[in-house]
């Protein structure tokens, strides 16, 4: 199955760019990296600050995150309610630039809801048997 805005949350999330966009926790809005560890309820991301790298453990409930993607996915055009409008502004509505790690052009920015993802990895991304998620 291709990696697209609609099938992400059914997808392997380690290793994907990463942005949170919105938490419960305003300390943790803007946290910007890589997954590197995803459990059934967090996700880990390398922060990359100033030539040191950090790993932060974010809460899938009460978060919400952008992720980019430059699969298939980047190609297609922008389809309703699939690609995050907050690709290109920062809070407050100012350009955001593209993070250092990405392709820059060809990039889909998918918006995702924490709440979506509460699951075991591995049962999520399942494309046989009784699977929900399928």
């Amino acid at each position: 199955m291709a990696l697209t805005p609609e099938t992400l949350p059914r997808h392997e999330l380690n290793g994907l760019p990463v942005r949170v966009v919105d938490s419960d926790d305003d300390g943790r809005v803007g946290l910007e990296g890589r997954v590197v560890i995803e459990t059934t309820n967090t996700l880990s991301i390398e922060v990359r600050t100033d030539g040191e790298s950090r790993v932060v453990t974010v809460p899938k409930s009460g978060s919400t995150f952008e992720f980019a993607i430059t699969d298939e996915a980047a190609d297609s055009t922008k389809e309703s309610g699939t690609t995050s409008k907050l690709a290109d502004t920062q809070p407050g509505g100012t350009e955001r630039s593209a993070p250092s790690d990405s392709a820059g052009e060809g990039v889909a920015y998918v918006t995702v809801d924490g709440s979506r993802l509460l699951s075991r990895p591995a049962r999520r991304t399942e494309t046989n048997g009784d699977s929900p998620w399928q």
